[in-house]
């Protein structure tokens, strides 16, 4: 009799930590929409409030009532964070997962800002949590677009890696060569600055601060601006050759409650990652 009712009563945990994640986390139910929906209006809310609060006549005015508007609605968002923990099969992977981490990011602020002071405005990264607008929406193509993308910076992040490194080891030593070239007259006055200089220059932003004095500096500079048009063209070409490889995937707004994954088929009943049944 014991064993039946702890049953019956771990079964309605169940049903509801479902009907929870489903809320939450999916976007196919009325529920789950509004839910979606109140939480991107509080969402915009707060930002325009961190915004509008950042102006000085206005935060001499109105701060006090800015702030109380912030607290209250990281209180709420505090609240919906630890609902999505205790809704999902594996707390840690939606902890560790990339909305995971941003809902936390965007809570933490306001309470550092309790304690340090100054760090309130940090709350504006929660428009990140914006991101969720194209799931809540049930936007098809832009689902499929940023899963694209993300599938595909997934894919490539080692080779990424590798061009990343590379250019740290190309402009250490084009700013080591400008710094013997150039030196202290001509403002670069230690090899650092002269990195700094080879960064700005190779990514064609050119701040102006430091330049090349000398003939041999200006077409060293020169060089290293045309190698600039040619470094910025890999990384897209990576990721280009990745989205063409990754360019047929279905995906929905299904999330699964035990690995947290997500662009499962219209038509699929278990998660393809972990085998787990899918709510359908």
């Amino acid at each position: 009799m014991v064993k039946e009712r702890y049953r019956d009563k771990m079964k309605l945990k169940s049903k509801v930590l479902q009907r929870l994640h489903d809320v939450i986390f999916e976007a196919d139910t009325f529920e789950g929409k509004l839910f979606d929906i109140i939480l991107m209006i509080s969402i915009f809310l707060s930002v325009l409030v961190v915004i509008i609060d950042s102006v000085p006549s206005y935060h001499i005015e109105y701060g006090s009532i800015f702030f109380t508007i912030e607290l209250v609605l990281t209180i709420l968002f505090t609240i919906e964070y630890f609902l999505r923990i205790i809704s999902v099969g594996k707390p840690f992977k939606y902890i560790f997962s990339f909305y995971g981490l941003i809902d936390f990011v965007s809570i933490i602020p306001t309470y550092l800002h309790l304690f340090f002071g100054g760090l309130g405005y940090l709350a504006i990264l929660r428009a990140l949590r914006l991101l969720r607008i194209f799931r809540v929406l049930k936007l098809a193509r832009y689902i499929k677009a940023v899963s694209l993308l993300v599938q595909s910076l997934n894919s490539s992040k080692y080779r990424i890696l590798v061009f990343f490194f590379t250019v740290i080891i190309i402009v250490t030593i084009l700013g080591s060569f400008m710094y013997v070239i150039e030196g202290a007259e001509s403002g670069f006055t230690s090899i650092p600055i002269s990195i700094y200089w080879a960064i700005v220059t190779l990514t064609t932003v050119g701040y102006g601060d430091i330049a090349p004095i000398t003939s041999l500096g200006r077409a060293f500079a020169s060089i290293i601006m045309i190698l600039g048009y040619a470094i910025i063209a890999v990384p897209a070409g990576i990721i280009s050759v990745e989205m063409s490889k990754n360019q047929k995937i279905n995906t929905n707004t299904q999330s699964c409650r035990n690995c947290h994954k997500t662009t499962h088929d219209d038509d699929a009943k278990f998660c393809k990652y972990c085998g787990c049944p899918l709510d359908t």
